[in-house]
């Protein structure tokens, strides 16, 4: 049983760092299109590649605000509830199956 214990916290903590690290990356991407950046520029192309597929979902689906695009906020939003829910629940599970306590008989 402690094998799927230290598996469920493993995964969790991976999920954790991941979804920070794509947290950080919306915040530059959200910077950086406050300044009209070199679109040729590396960092510019990494960061637009791995943020717009997610962020063209979102602001599909918002209406036209004006010119805002609040599809970065909603992004953030979703990440922080994700790592506090669903990640949070998994390491809980995981904690609660080493110590014995409270998982299945």
């Amino acid at each position: 049983m402690f094998i799927a214990a230290n598996f469920l916290i493993a995964v969790g903590k991976v999920l954790d760092i991941i979804l920070t690290i794509y947290m950080y990356i919306i915040i530059a991407r959200a910077v950086i299109s406050w300044v009209n950046p070199d679109p040729y520029n590396p960092i510019v192309s990494i960061l637009y590649r791995s943020t717009e597929p997610v962020l063209y979902r979102i602001r599909k689906r918002l209406p036209a605000m004006g010119g805002v695009d609040l599809s970065p906020l909603i992004v953030l939003l979703a990440i922080f509830f994700f790592q506090k829910f669903a990640v949070a629940s998994i390491l809980d599970l995981g904690y609660r199956m080493k110590l014995g306590i409270g998982g299945l008989p």
